[in-house]
């Protein structure tokens, strides 16, 4: 295994693209691939690396059983196996037939170990304190507060649920019945909207639908990589892998990144577009700009698979390479030369993340990624695809099932052939309103019209912006805070009652990834003392509240996980995210599987949009399209005027600076990442200072700044402050960087602004205006705690975390 510190991505094992014979066979159905002759060689260009990690002293042989299972810690779905010995997971090892890693681990596995004390046994406030309590007294207390709520006129909109992309399948699918038709409640919504909220609504405006259109196999046949505001090697390790295994093999694939740190992948690509941040469309704009008026682009393509050329070749018309640059501040002639990357390569692969979905125009600058690769015509074939990537394991399942904000089956709210459908598949009366997203949630919460919180495996109190208002909230008396997790989290300090959950290698279910493939996570072991799967929990609280569906019979039939997902199979079946063809025996034993996968289609599909039929016809679509600029939505009637026809949208967006502007007295912009052993919360302890906060400070800024490495800083916004030692290196000159989810005392996020992108409504936390001054020489102190908290000090809850 390699180390996750001084070697995070292991030995190289290069491979090259696929001859001729096997990009054929690539682009067949899987049953006539597999019909192929063995002789032709055909088979996975990657090379299998498989890594293990165990316990000091063991090996494989002293494991007593093999589990299977996938990554926790990234969206990627690693697939893997756990090793168990006397009871305990002592070791993990990488699943070498595996389509997504070949038999890699990430080094997040090593730093992750499972260290921190973990909650066993329910928790209830008494006297301002928690305390242990057993499962009945916990969930009585919960029932009886829900029932109090529901016997309210318009009780049910009162309830507020907020998850995670830590949850299996099958339970944010029991979620989202519980609450959309058990509660009745439209409030339901997960930390997804801020890790993966702009990916699906870009993937929508441009597509028809959710859902990834390439495959992680994109790599293998790729000539051209772009990186847009994604640190992929950090961030998906193994994925990185296997980029690094291209560029090292055979005809590599060019690579460009953009993003306005100095991260691996900017040190290794071709070109590195470190623009100012904030300026992603203008950037975007110039290399559409640039790939219209060079003729680089596919006219039968676009003619015939989309709508809205015109438009966009009027807007873009006005960013030639000179404007862009002045606008990003990065020099023009980088802008040509990757855009003649882009315009000449024959099968380009993108890669989109945070450094765009948690910016200024979030959706328009991601909805641009998707124009590009639709004037190239590159989607729907080996090695052309597009990824609007999320960062948390399972983002993708509570998109699908409708933990995320959206309706379960990736139904159209606004169609309502679609919600009838959804009533009749749960004998349920017409569903109540709108989903609503998570920032709106919280401050119903904060405005006293949501009375009672669940929160499950998610912890707000450092994850959300502006977290003085949030901690504010959640103490608050009004508010009764439910919440369900493995640790003690901030959030957990601040509840009324606490629910001891099980982790992954302590129950059944699956996770579908990046690339839509779904995993199967087996049970292991048993979970610590008297924690409960979530799934368990969720059923229990079903069942204590008697919820029934209009004919009297039991809401949720289903009692245990592979029922639970047979039930989801039947809500997503004709829908995009058909899983009708997936079964729990066909997912043990070798690979994962893609969606959609039906009867007729048992080997899954490899990528969508084969032949340029989108899911835009207004009968099948996810969304009827919103404006870019204001959020305000389209509607039916402007949906049908556009005719798509199945054809994919090109939405034109101009370049509004950010309202987060560098000025008097903040001079620098302040963003935030994750390294390659950092997680979001709440996450286990990785056992070495890379858990440790810092701030990231160009040299030359650093020199003017009389600041040294270790030094002490002051980070301050105009909305807070935090002090952190200083790591002087190349980020872009007048941008500081900071980890997020670093030290709760600490958070980057108590720097940002309570803002979100108009369309997904994600929150704009990767840009601030700031100023920096120098505390402490190196060693000289300590890190100090985030100020603006005054209105939290007084609060006697809060003083008990």
């Amino acid at each position: 295994m390699p180390d996750p510190i001084a070697d995070p991505w292991g030995r190289r094992t290069p491979y090259g693209p696929p001859g001729g014979v096997e990009r054929l066979a690539a682009a067949l159905p899987g049953r006539l691939r597999d019909a192929l002759p063995a002789e032709l060689g055909l088979g996975s260009p990657w090379p299998v690396r498989v890594d293990t990690l165990l316990d000091d002293g063991l090996t494989e042989a002293d494991a007593d059983a093999w589990a299977q299972g996938v990554s926790f810690l990234h969206s990627g779905g690693d697939a893997l196996d756990f090793a168990v010995r006397d009871g305990r997971v002592v070791g993990l090892r990488g699943r070498a037939a595996d389509r997504v890693n070949h038999g890699r681990l990430d080094p997040k596995e090593t730093c992750g170990r499972w260290e921190r004390a973990r909650l066993t046994r329910p928790l209830v406030r008494e006297g301002g304190e928690l305390v242990e309590t057993d499962w009945d007294t916990a969930m009585g207390r919960v029932v009886a507060r829900s029932k109090e709520l529901l016997e309210a006129p318009g009780g049910w909109g009162r309830f507020g649920f907020y998850t995670s992309g830590r949850l299996f399948l099958e339970e944010h699918y029991t979620l989202a019945v519980l609450a959309r038709a058990g509660i009745g409640t439209p409030h339901l919504d997960g930390n997804t909207r801020v890790c993966a909220a702009t990916a699906a609504a870009a993937l929508k405006a441009s597509f028809g639908a959710d859902g990834q259109p390439g495959s992680f196999t994109d790599v293998d046949h790729c000539d051209a990589i772009a990186l847009w505001g994604h640190n992929v090697a950090d961030t998906h390790t193994v994925l990185w892998e296997r980029m690094l295994d291209r560029r090292h093999g055979p005809r590599p694939p060019a690579m460009i990144a953009v993003d306005p740190d100095d991260t691996p992948v900017a040190r290794e690509a071709d070109v590195h577009l470190a623009v100012r941040p904030g300026t992603n469309v203008a950037l975007m704009n110039a290399l559409l700009h640039e790939l219209i008026a060079n003729n680089w682009y596919d006219a039968a393509y676009v003619g015939n698979h989309t709508v809205g050329f015109a438009e966009l070749c009027r807007v873009v018309e006005a960013y030639p390479a000179k404007r862009a640059a002045d606008i990003c501040a990065v020099p023009a002639g980088l802008i040509e030369q990757a855009a003649e990357i882009l315009g000449s390569c024959e099968r380009l692969v993108s890669s989109v993340l945070r450094g765009f979905y948690q910016s200024n125009q979030a959706t328009a600058a991601a909805c641009q990624v998707n124009n590009l690769h639709l004037l190239r015509g590159m989607l729907g074939r080996p090695g052309a695809g597009v990824f609007q990537m999320a960062g948390q394991p399972s983002a993708h399942n509570a998109r699908e099932t409708g933990t995320g904000g959206d309706l379960p089956g990736m139904r159209n709210w606004e169609n309502p052939e679609h919600v009838r459908d959804l009533a009749a598949l749960w004998n349920v009366d017409p569903l109540a309103g709108p989903p609503t997203h998570a920032l709106q949630i919280f401050r119903y919460a904060e405005e006293g019209s949501i009375k009672l919180l669940w929160i499950a495996a998610a912890d707000p109190a450092v994850s959300l912006p502006h977290l003085d208002r949030v901690r504010r909230t959640l103490a608050g008396e009004e508010l009764f805070v439910v919440v369900q997790d493995l640790f003690l989290t901030e959030t957990a300090r601040l509840a009324d009652v606490v629910l001891p959950a099980a982790t992954w290698g302590e129950k059944l279910g699956t996770l579908t990834g990046a690339d839509r493939t779904v995993h199967i996570c087996e049970k292991a072991v048993e979970p610590p003392g008297d924690a409960r799967s979530d799934l368990d929990i969720f059923l229990d609280y079903a069942r204590r509240m008697d919820f029934r569906d209009r004919d009297g019979a039991p809401l949720i039939r289903w009692h245990d996980p592979e029922s639970a997902f047979e039930a989801w199979k039947a809500c997503s079946k004709g829908r995009p995210c058909d899983y009708t063809g997936i079964t729990y025996d066909r997912l043990r034993g070798g690979s994962g599987i893609q969606w959609p996968c039906t009867p007729s289609t048992p080997h899954g599909t490899e990528r969508l949009y084969a032949g340029g039929r989108f899911a835009t016809d207004p009968s099948e679509c996810q969304t009827y399209g919103y404006d870019l600029a204001t959020g305000a939505e389209w509607g039916v009637e402007r949906y049908r005027a556009k005719d798509p026809r199945g054809r994919a949208f090109l939405h034109a967006a101009d370049y509004r600076p950010s309202a987060e502007v560098t000025g008097e007295g903040y001079p620098l912009l302040f963003v935030t990442g994750r390294p390659v052993c950092r997680f979001p919360s709440p996450a286990p302890e990785p056992g070495h200072a890379d858990r440790e906060p810092w701030v990231e400070v160009n040299p030359q800024d650093a020199a003017a700044l009389a600041i040294g490495d270790g030094d002490l800083v002051r980070v301050e916004s105009r909305h807070s402050a935090l002090e952190a030692p200083a790591r002087v290196r190349g980020t872009r000159p007048g941008v500081v960087f900071m980890p997020f989810h670093s030290d709760t005392a600490r958070a980057a996020d108590e720097l940002t602004v309570t803002g979100w992108d108009p369309v997904s409504k994600q929150p704009i936390f990767n840009v601030a205006a700031v100023r920096v001054t120098k505390v402490s020489g190196a060693g000289d102190g300590a890190g100090g705690v985030a100020e603006d908290l005054g209105s939290l000090k007084g609060s006697e809850r809060l003083e008990e975390v």
